[in-house]
């Protein structure tokens, strides 16, 4: 009851002062909700400061001002596409797919290896001599299938 007794005494600012405190504590461990409700909190304190209204609706417009900015905020984020300027960064066989490379070694029972960039790769494919040109078709893993070119 000390909630209510404080909301009935001071009113608006206790609304707005609960506001901003949402407000500080997102700024500490993020995470959207918090902020959504210090909006709600400072526009309910706003409400109430131009029109006074009881404690019991100042908590249904609280409430029903935070969800609806939650559930706003939830469908904008899900729907957002990020793009990345480095797209292969965590998936470096990838980039490699339809490039062109020279056999380092040969592949012999479906297994060889080859060297791109900097890096020596183990490669799955057709039975091959060394120094062949082959293109590179996807990858499982680590692993780089390839075809002769």
């Amino acid at each position: 009851m000390q909630v209510i007794d404080f909301i009935a005494a001071y009113g608006p600012w206790s609304w707005i002062v609960a506001g901003i405190v949402l407000l500080a504590l997102e700024v500490v461990g993020s995470g959207g909700f918090l902020l959504w409700m210090g909006v709600a909190g400072i526009v309910t304190g706003l409400i109430v400061l131009v029109h006074p209204i009881d404690w019991p609706l100042q908590w249904l417009v609280f409430g029903v001002l935070s969800l609806v900015a939650i559930a706003l905020w939830l469908r904008w984020q899900r729907g957002k596409v990020v793009q990345s300027d480095r797209p292969y960064l965590n998936r470096r066989a990838d980039r490699f797919t339809g490039q062109e490379a020279m056999l380092e070694e040969p592949i012999v029972d479906g297994f060889g290896r080859l060297v791109l960039d900097d890096t020596v790769w183990r490669v799955a494919g057709p039975n091959l001599p060394a120094g062949v040109k082959v293109r590179i078709t996807g990858n499982n893993g680590a692993v780089l299938h390839v075809v002769a070119a």
